[in-house]
């Protein structure tokens, strides 16, 4: 249990910026924890770190949190502080907020707390609250400039997203990195479909605390057990778990009484308030994200349609939250991308959007691009006026007959059929372990799926020109089942040549040798094909439509490589299990609701791609 905190300790202090062994905060920062009063009399703890060198002033960059500003204690300080290493040493007044309800602040906590557009007197959101938090620092906190950057990680990403509408005129420059979007999307959720391997982690936001502590709270369940997967298989429906998680986690009894994208988790998303945005931003992501890569593309996409202000994005070669670490080799998995790649972002694209806009002109000319992407096929950055870029054009691959992937469709009315068992569902990865937020399995060898028979491989020749994706790839299936309910997912794949050659990275059971790597997946959940507020069942064996968004990618099928597309309606226990058979509330599925059903993909299914043009 304890590990496990300490686990959670080192993501939150990862995310705080680059990891630094060499620089002392303390002697070169004063530290002091006050609190601060929001506007309905609940004090939030907060921790400012002040340069010691008081000949100039500087700007405040800003963290709200809910994992924590530890340590505590006006003696104890970080080994990090800031978004990375390199605004650390410059000078910056660094603070970090214990948000509402958490830790060592007052007040009740609200997973994903709904924004009030138009509040009366004393009513609070996330947005009052960071206003009261501004205007209380550039008031009160000597030395500072009247400007202040806002910035923060997975769910400090959230609440960065939302700092963007408290319209407090000193906050100048917000980065919101793999923030959350949307919770029925991100993290817990996929196109409705429960993300099992997210159950553990319940325990993190479910449990309200007393009062204001600088101890945790919650425990973990223990699973007794290093196999995940068995652990799930063995524990059946979702109402099992009930066991482990009781009434008194708020969070888990919200998840089992709203399966369907109802007004509990419409009002709770923020990028669809996001218009009129003023302050610069800059959205960061990873292209490999495992946990957020919603958030980001759709908070860019949002603010750039429906606001006028400086508005940049970044996604590189990362898992979650890798650009804050600090390591030489960057790869995911098995799968190499180059050196260095972190340290390029953090001194040549994040201090220099911060120092624009903080301590700069802090015009639209910051010398950054509008979109700083990483080629993940290539290896390289490329720079783009717009995301996606404008030069792309649509090419669309039909799932043939013969496991063929092709741009020729066919008239001919054909399908490839397959079963699918609830009670030998195709794994999301090879590893037998526990992962209780997992990540690597987003470049995983894809080989060990491609071999079963509840899995449809579909493949192009191998290629003879570059083919590079920049842009989102949709997905036209076209299916039938003999039962009512059933998840569809679709995999994109890089095929390596026989003569590719392995990585450090590279797994000792496997071989870079035709490599199957995983580059773009996503799940449906069938019941939520037309609607995600009101789910339908399948009429048994008719041919149906469902149309699966896959997120964006920049990726580069090379010469010598082929294109695959894999098919499954299993994806466990990252996913949770289908019944199969439509149920009201697959949270409360009973053993006898999980049936084995033969479903059917026509060969009048189409894959279409966003193509950069030569």
């Amino acid at each position: 249990m304890r590990q496990l905190f300490l686990l959670f300790f080192v993501m939150a202090t990862y995310f705080a910026g680059a990891q630094n062994n060499t620089y002392d905060v303390k002697e070169h920062y004063n530290k002091k924890e006050i609190t601060i009063t929001m506007r309905d009399g609940v004090k939030l703890h907060t921790t400012i770190y002040s340069p010691k060198d008081t000949s100039k002033e500087y700007p405040i960059l800003l963290q709200r949190t809910p994992y924590s500003c530890r340590p505590y204690g006006a003696d104890q300080f970080r080994s990090q502080i800031g978004p990375n290493a390199t605004l650390m040493k410059q000078g910056n007044i660094i603070v970090y907020q214990d948000v509402r309800g958490r830790w060592n602040s007052e007040g009740t906590y609200d997973n994903m707390r709904a924004f009030i557009p138009k509040k009366k007197r004393k009513q609070i959101d996330e947005a009052s609250d960071t206003y009261d938090t501004i205007d209380w620092l550039v008031k009160n906190v000597d030395g500072n400039n009247g400007k202040v950057g806002v910035w923060g990680i997975s769910y400090p990403g959230f609440y960065a997203t939302y700092s963007l509408l408290s319209d407090h005129p000193a906050l100048k420059a917000v980065s919101p990195q793999a923030c959350i979007g949307d919770f029925f999307f991100d993290d817990f959720h996929h196109n409705g479909a429960y993300l099992l391997s997210y159950w553990y982690v319940t325990a993190l936001f479910g449990y309200d605390k007393p009062g204001p502590t600088t101890e945790a709270w919650y425990k973990f369940p223990e699973l007794g057990t290093q196999d995940q997967y068995q652990f799930f298989l063995d524990a059946g429906p979702l109402s099992n778990l009930d066991k482990y998680y009781k009434e008194d986690n708020i969070f888990w009894q919200q998840l089992k009484d709203h399966p369907n994208y109802d007004e509990f988790w419409k009002s709770r998303g923020i990028i669809q308030h996001l218009e009129n945005i003023k302050p610069a931003t800059m959205i960061v992501g990873g292209w490999f994200d495992a946990e957020d890569l919603y958030g980001p593309l759709n908070t860019y996409s949002n603010i750039e349609k429906r606001s006028n202000n400086y508005n940049t994005i970044v996604m590189g070669p990362w898992s979650h939250g890798d650009w804050a670490r600090s390591r030489e080799r960057q790869a995911v998995g098995n799968v190499y991308f180059g050196d260095n790649i972190s340290e390029f972002y953090q001194n040549e694209i994040e201090t220099k959007f911060f120092n624009h806009f903080l301590k700069g002109k802090g015009d639209n000319n910051s010398g950054l691009p509008e979109a700083y992407v990483y080629d993940t096929g290539k290896n390289e950055w490329q720079t783009f006026a717009n995301w996606p870029p404008k030069n792309t054009s649509k090419q669309v691959y039909s799932l043939q007959q013969n496991e063929r992937l092709g741009q020729t469709a066919t008239r001919e009315i054909s399908f490839q059929e397959f079963t699918s068992d609830p009670k030998k569902p195709v794994p999301y990865s090879e590893d037998i372990k526990v992962v209780f937020t997992p990540r690597k399995y987003m470049t995983d060898d894809q080989r060990f799926a491609g071999r079963r028979p509840d899995v449809l491989v579909f493949e192009t020749e191998v290629l003879e020109d570059d083919v590079t994706l920049a842009g989102d790839i949709l997905a036209k299936l076209k299916v039938s089942t003999t039962g009512t309910d059933a998840d569809w997912i679709v995999k994109v794949i890089d095929v390596f040549p026989p003569d590719a050659k392995d990585f450090k990275e590279t797994q000792d059971h496997l071989k870079m040798s035709n490599y199957h790597m995983m580059v773009r997946s996503e799940v449906m959940r069938g019941r939520f094909r037309n609607s995600f507020e009101k789910p339908e069942a399948f009429v048994p064996n008719e041919v149906t439509d469902v149309n699966i968004e896959l997120q964006d990618v920049f990726h580069t099928f090379k010469k010598g490589h082929k294109i695959q597309i894999q098919v499954q309606s299993s994806w466990f226990p990252l996913i949770d299990l289908n019944p199969q058979t439509f149920v009201d509330n697959i949270f409360y599925a009973k053993e006898s609701d999980f049936k084995k059903q033969t479903h059917r993909v026509y060969n009048s299914s189409q894959i279409e791609f966003t193509v950069l043009n030569k």
